[in-house]
């Protein structure tokens, strides 16, 4: 189950590298320095995808350090397939929900001048710079998913760590808890 998560979490590397890298480097190479307006929505969107769903999956994986750690003769059955593809689907299905809800009232702003922003990335607090009209909404949206959010995927790996730290600290022997402390 470890690795099954590791890997999702390489993978997931590797795609947000992806969304970022091309654009940079074709930007690099040609000199130009701007993202188009589509692009930059586009870009924005997998960055909080992304973003949204290496913060699950760190949670995920603090959780299965719990089960590792706080019941070693049971993690076989308990990280069974199929809770880890529920896991890693439920990362992934929370952050869809996070970029889809910050992505759709960008698509209903109106932005001044042309459509090319300038830098290398593109943020969603920089997209909103460039709106001629009024982007309470967004900002609001934005500020309210993310403190939930980030408030969710800490509290399970805090209390996750918590409870590890509470179980190896009632280890009798140093090596045990050496060994405990090892797997994390």
């Amino acid at each position: 189950p470890m690795y099954f998560l590791l890997f999702h979490l390489s993978f997931l590397d590797l795609c947000y590298s992806s969304v970022t890298v091309p654009n940079m480097l074709q930007n690099i190479l040609t000199g130009k320095k701007t993202i188009s307006l589509p692009g930059c929505i586009t870009q924005m969107s997998f960055i909080l995808l992304m973003g949204c769903t290496e913060a699950f999956m760190l949670s995920a994986m603090a959780y299965d350090r719990y089960v590792a750690v706080c019941t070693p003769l049971h993690y076989v059955r308990i990280m069974e397939k199929r809770l880890c593809g529920q896991l890693v689907g439920g990362t992934w299905l929370i952050s869809a929900l996070f970029s889809f809800v910050n992505t759709v009232p960008v698509l209903f702003l109106h932005f001044c001048g042309t459509n090319k922003i300038n830098g290398l990335s593109c943020e969603l607090p920089s997209l909103l710079a460039l709106s001629c009209m009024g982007t309470m909404v967004s900002q609001m949206v934005f500020l309210i998913s993310f403190l939930l959010l980030a408030f969710l995927s800490f509290s399970i790996t805090l209390v996750s760590y918590i409870y590890i730290i509470c179980y190896i600290l009632k280890i009798q022997s140093t090596a045990g808890r050496l060994k405990a402390f090892s797997t994390c």
